[in-house]
């Protein structure tokens, strides 16, 4: 773990961050949250004496403030990955909430390749708001079965290829409160199971396997949010609910529908610092028909894939999940270059649609954060989750998990 924590930091000072920023409409609130704060950047012209712009202290302003990052990344699923990260934040106009666009892009120990695109756009008025996610994988994962009750031991490997992109336009109703609706597509490409040994293959293959599956239909989409950063915030409150609708008529191989519910709450504790209590609550439900098998909610297979640290990737898999997480992020040093988080989680699902959920599984663990850029907030998360039946595994990624 040592020698990690050694890696992580020798990736920090080749950090490469650029940051322009516009110097009009500063509010002393938030300036207040950057004041004696230091970065990666602050560290390498301290080490090497080296001018780093982009170090300032400010907030985001309507030139991007960005930041992209080579960088060594783990998790149960990829084991070692050689990644490049990014995010970029800017406003549209001086009073518009931050639009952010990160991207991560991955080789891993285990010959899989990743390409993930988010972004959330907004208006200058902040009257609609353009929310994308693209995901292009050449992928491998094991299968465990259906339900919270599946066992780890019992395992088969598949490889398939995945693409996915959603696209949802949303209008201000009232406040911070949007309705819309968009577009979305998830199409898995040779399936190939690599055993047929054990329950989890047979479990798959009960279901009604594919070669191929596609699932295209439409959304209405629902959004409030009050948070101060989308990248890492320090207090407000975030939650969206996605209704699909899966059509045959749009290329999809059944029609299915389901609704997700994505609710997020943070508070400053103590109230005076940058400390912040966060909790996370994310439900993932089939309402009816029979989704691909791929397409069923999982384990770590939300739109960040982050819920469900602890587990593997598609450790647990169901027709319905409910997802609970609570963590305490805190500065280590007081110029908020090194800080550190405790999480804990929960989760359960059922195993066919039409069937109840089974057992919850919890999961806790400790993390470390390093500040790569004070002004967009952003961070390098290294965190250790134990899970239940021996689950346990490191995880390293840029940014916070929500």
């Amino acid at each position: 773990m040592v020698r990690r924590f050694a890696k992580i930091l020798m990736l920090v000072l080749l950090e490469f961050s650029t940051v322009a920023l516009c110097a009009q409409n500063k509010k002393q609130a938030i300036l207040k949250d950057t004041i004696g704060q230091k970065d990666a950047g602050d560290l390498i012209k301290a080490l090497f004496h080296t001018e780093v712009k982009g170090t300032a202290n400010d907030t985001v302003g309507l030139k991007p403030s960005a930041s992209l990052v080579p960088a060594l990344g783990y998790s149960l699923q990829t084991r070692l990955a050689i990644l490049l990260a990014g995010n970029m934040a800017f406003r549209t106009a001086p009073q518009s909430k931050v639009s952010t666009i990160a991207s991560n892009l991955a080789y891993t120990q285990n010959n899989q390749i990743t390409l993930a695109i988010l972004s959330s756009l907004w208006s200058h008025d902040n009257n609609y708001n353009f929310v994308g996610v693209a995901r292009l994988f050449k992928y491998s994962q094991s299968t465990y079965g259906l339900g919270s009750n599946s066992n780890l031991a019992i395992s088969d490997p598949m490889v398939f290829d995945f693409v996915h992109f959603s696209e949802v336009a949303l209008r201000k109703m009232s406040g911070n409160f949007y309705l819309g609706g968009g577009y979305i597509i998830d199409y898995h490409a040779d399936i190939n199971p690599q055993q047929i040994q054990n329950k989890a293959a047979s479990e798959y293959f009960d279901y009604d396997p594919k070669k191929h599956t596609t699932s295209s239909g439409i959304t209405l989409n629902g959004l409030i949010d009050t948070r101060d950063s989308p990248i890492n915030a320090y207090k407000g409150f975030y939650a969206a609910y996605e209704f699909r609708q899966n059509l045959k008529q749009l290329g999809s191989t059944s029609a299915w529908n389901s609704l997700i519910l994505d609710v997020r709450k943070y508070i400053r504790f103590p109230a005076n610092s940058n400390n912040v209590l966060a909790f996370w609550s994310y439900n993932w439900l089939t309402l009816s028909g029979r989704p691909p098998y791929l397409d069923l909610p999982s384990t770590l297979w939300d739109p960040n894939t982050n819920a469900g640290r602890g587990y593997i990737q598609g450790r647990f898999r169901g027709a319905q999940m409910i997802y609970g997480e609570a963590e305490y992020r805190y500065q280590i040093t007081r110029n908020g270059l090194i800080g550190g988080v405790l999480f804990v989680n929960a989760e359960t699902f059922s195993a066919q649609p039409g069937t109840r959920l089974q057992s919850i599984q919890p999961a806790y663990g400790p993390g470390l954060r390093i500040k790569l850029n004070k002004v967009s907030r952003t961070n390098v998360a290294i965190d250790y989750g134990f899970g239940t039946q021996g689950s346990r595994g490191l995880l390293i990624n840029v940014g916070e998990l929500f």
